[in-house]
C-alpha cells in the first residue's frame, strides 16, 4: 500500500473501533492530520478569523471532523498491540481532572489548586509517554483477541507478486 492509502484508510473506517490497525496506518494518518492542520491554520490566518488563539473556523471544523477517526484508529492501533482501547483513558482522564481543578482554582481565586493541577499534569504526562510507547511498539504477530494480523494478508499477496 502507498502512504496515501494508509493515511486515508482511517477515514474510510470513520467510526470503526473494532479490529486492528498496523503502525503504518496509524502514523501515516497522523502525519496527514498534521499537514491538514497546518493548511487549515494557514487558511485561517489568511482569512483573519480567529476563534481560539491561532485556531480559526477551518481549523476547528477540521478538528471536529477528525476527532472520531482519530480515536478509532488509536483504538485499533492499541488492539494491534493486544491492548484494550480503554488505555486511551490513561491520557484523557488526567487532562479532564486537571482542567476541572484549574477551572475551580480560577473561579475561587485560590492558587493552591494550581499546584494540585500541576501534579495531575505530571501524571497526565507520564500517561502520554506510556501511550506513545504503546503506539510505537510493533503489533502482535498472528491473530490476537481483537482480530487477525493486519499484515498477514499483505505478506501473502506480496509473496505471490
Amino acid at each position: 500500500m502507498s502512504p496515501i492509502d494508509w493515511a486515508t484508510r482511517p477515514l474510510k473506517k470513520y467510526a470503526d473501533f473494532t479490529g486492528r490497525a498496523p503502525r503504518a496506518e496509524y502514523w501515516w494518518f497522523y502525519l496527514g492530520m498534521i499537514v491538514a492542520y497546518l493548511v487549515a491554520m494557514i487558511i485561517d490566518s489568511l482569512v483573519g478569523v480567529s476563534l481560539f488563539g491561532p485556531y480559526g473556523v477551518v481549523t476547528c471544523l477540521l478538528g471536529l471532523a477528525l476527532i472520531v477517526p482519530g480515536l478509532a484508529v488509536t483504538a485499533r492501533r492499541l488492539h494491534d498491540t493486544n491492548r484494550s482501547a480503554w488505555w486511551m483513558l490513561l491520557v484523557l482522564v488526567p487532562y479532564f481532572i486537571m482542567g476541572i481543578m484549574m477551572g475551580m482554582s480560577a473561579a475561587s481565586g485560590d492558587t493552591t489548586g494550581l499546584a494540585s493541577a500541576g501534579i495531575v499534569g505530571l501524571i497526565a504526562l507520564a500517561g502520554a509517554i506510556a501511550m506513545l510507547v504503546f503506539l510505537i511498539l510493533p503489533g502482535t504477530k498472528g491473530d490476537n483477541r481483537f482480530g487477525p494480523d493486519p499484515y498477514a494478508g499483505e505478506a501473502a499477496s506480496t509473496a505471490v507478486a
